[in-house]
């Protein structure tokens, strides 16, 4: 199964303002630098939980019909965009109407897919495509505090030390209770 992001979040959970003020920061001199360090904690967040902040939109590929049910990539998915299958030749074929009901409250999120819905049943290799929005809302009011929390602290953790730890080494480098902020919303597998 491949995901693809093929709609970045329109904000970020953190706002430029809220991470200047956090780090006591007035001036406009380093603002790219603290924009940049916003997106990337909120990618490091959703990468070490599994959950996306704020709304997305995300393209799972499936190389064939499953029987049943789907599992949604990312959590926590908020609705289904569009259903697409491909045949053989490459022709798209619009197959929504094979969507059923989306069971949101489950982690991961499970689509609901009719077979006999579609008329494209052998789709090939990457064959069928759904578009999905994920993440908790569309501005940063939305998103759990804790997370907010979390990014904030890498923001500043990173900012901090942005010349005494390589950036490669950067996404390693966590503060004290980052992991304590994001271990209710980590998905454990067993």
């Amino acid at each position: 199964m491949t995901v693809l992001q093929i709609q970045q979040p329109s904000v970020e959970p953190v706002s430029l303002a809220d991470a200047k003020e956090h780090l006591r920061i007035d001036t406009t001199a380093e603002d790219s630098l603290i924009s940049a360090l916003i997106v990337a904690a909120r990618s490091h967040v959703e990468a070490v939980t599994g959950v996306t902040l704020i709304h997305q939109t995300f393209r799972q590929y499936l190389s064939e019909w499953p029987s049943g049910t789907v599992s949604l990539a990312r959590f926590p998915a908020v609705r289904v965009e569009a259903v697409t299958s491909y045949d053989r030749q490459g022709d798209p074929h619009d197959t929504m109407a094979a969507a059923g009901a989306l069971q949101t409250m489950k982690r991961p999120a499970e689509l609901a897919l009719d077979r006999a819905a579609v008329s494209v049943v052998d789709p090939g290799y990457n064959g069928v495509e759904i578009d999905f929005v994920a993440g908790y809302g569309a501005t940063s009011v939305d998103v759990p505090p804790d997370l907010r929390r979390a990014v904030l602290m890498l923001v500043s953790q990173w900012y901090e030390f942005r010349g005494a730890i390589a950036p490669h080494q950067q996404a390693v480098s966590v503060p004290d209770g980052f992991d304590a902020l994001i271990a209710p919303h980590r998905l454990v597998r067993l």
